[in-house]
């Protein structure tokens, strides 16, 4: 096999030049060369690397732009970075990364339970009226029945304790 020293892709053994560099490419001579398994940004980049590490894959980043000023805002780094893995652990990585749905394999078929129509899809008020068990109109008035529950503890404990005052003090 060859890889690319700039990109780390990997190439057949009769091609020259990178396809996406067009440096020239080196035959794997050490089995912990790093290669280029996926890109991933976010939180597909943390699920990926620690499915590796779960199965014992080492991994190391290759950032593909110098833009820092997410993290600096958000504290987490949502930058594009290619995802490198040792030469001997690539088939294992890749069989991980498909495992997970990282990396779809040509001729896969997505299979789906059943089809998808937009008309199926219910408005978001229908929806939060399945999830609240009521409708808008009957959401207001059991707000409106708590309001008044809440004033009617507050007014008869006022009420209740005035009577007892009375009946201790004889007033």
């Amino acid at each position: 096999m060859k890889y690319c020293t700039s990109c780390r892709k990997l190439h057949n053994d009769n091609e020259e030049t990178c396809t996406q560099c067009r440096k020239a490419l080196k035959t794997v001579e050490d089995e912990n060369t790093p290669v280029f398994l996926i890109s991933a940004e976010g939180f597909e980049k943390e699920r990926i690397i620690a499915a590796l590490a779960d199965e014992g894959i080492p991994t190391d980043t290759k950032r593909m732009k110098k833009d820092n000023s997410a993290k600096a805002v958000t504290g987490v780094d949502m930058s594009d970075v290619n995802i490198l893995v040792p030469y001997q652990a690539y088939e294992k990585a890749y069989d991980v990364c498909v495992g997970i749905g990282a990396i779809k394999e040509e001729n896969e078929e997505i299979i789906d339970d059943g089809e998808y129509k937009e008309s199926d899809a219910k408005p978001l008020d229908r929806q939060l009226e399945e999830i609240n068990g009521g409708s808008k109109a009957g959401r207001i008035i059991l707000a409106i029945m708590f309001l008044v529950l809440a004033a009617l503890a507050v007014f008869g404990t006022d009420a209740i304790t005035g009577f007892i005052s009375k009946l201790i003090t004889g007033n």
